[in-house]
C-alpha cells in the first residue's frame, strides 16, 4: 500500500493570456485545494515575471505542498501536488481544459512510500534505478494534433 502520492502534470495549448494570469491560477488552486479537500497552512506564494515569462507560484499544505510554473510564451504549464497520504485522482485533463484551455495533458502519478511495515526492510521493497513500477504516466490529447507525448 502507498503511504502517499504526487501527481507531476505538464499540460500544452494552454491559452498564453490565461497561464500569465495571476486570478486565473488563483482560481486553478483554489478548485485543486477545495475538490481535493486539501488544508493550506499558509497563503500562496506568487511570482509574476517581467513579459513575456509566467508565473510561480506554491502553497504549502498540511499535506505536503502544490506548485505551478507558467510559461505563456509556449502556451503550457507545469504542476506538482504532494500529498502525504492518498488521494482519489483529480480530473486533471477537465479541469485544465476548463481553467487555461489546455489541449494537451500529461500526468504521472507517483505513487510514494516514506514508512515501512513491521519486520520489513525498506530497501528491499523499493524498485531498482531502472525500474518504475509506481509511477503510470496518463497522455491525453484533446482534440486534433498530436499525442501528449509528442
Amino acid at each position: 500500500m502507498t503511504d502517499g502520492c504526487e501527481w507531476i502534470v505538464d499540460a500544452r495549448g494552454c491559452d498564453p493570456a490565461r497561464v500569465a494570469d495571476l486570478a486565473t491560477l488563483r482560481a486553478l488552486f483554489a478548485s485543486i485545494i477545495e475538490e481535493l479537500c486539501l488544508s493550506p497552512v499558509a497563503d500562496a506564494v506568487w511570482h509574476v515575471f517581467p513579459p513575456p515569462a509566467g508565473i510561480t507560484g506554491i502553497v504549502a499544505l498540511a499535506e505536503s505542498h502544490l506548485a505551478v510554473h507558467t510559461f505563456p510564451e509556449h502556451g503550457s504549464i507545469c504542476l506538482n501536488l504532494f500529498c502525504c497520504k492518498p488521494r482519489a485522482e483529480w480530473p486533471w485533463v477537465e479541469r485544465l481544459r476548463e481553467h487555461l484551455g489546455a489541449t494537451h495533458v500529461a500526468v504521472r502519478r507517483l505513487d510514494r512510500y516514506y514508512a515501512t511495515e513491521p519486520g520489513c526492510e525498506y530497501h528491499q521493497s523499493m524498485p531498482s534505478a531502472t525500474q518504475s513500477p509506481t509511477a503510470s504516466i496518463l497522455p491525453y490529447a484533446l482534440g486534433p494534433g498530436p499525442s501528449a507525448l509528442d
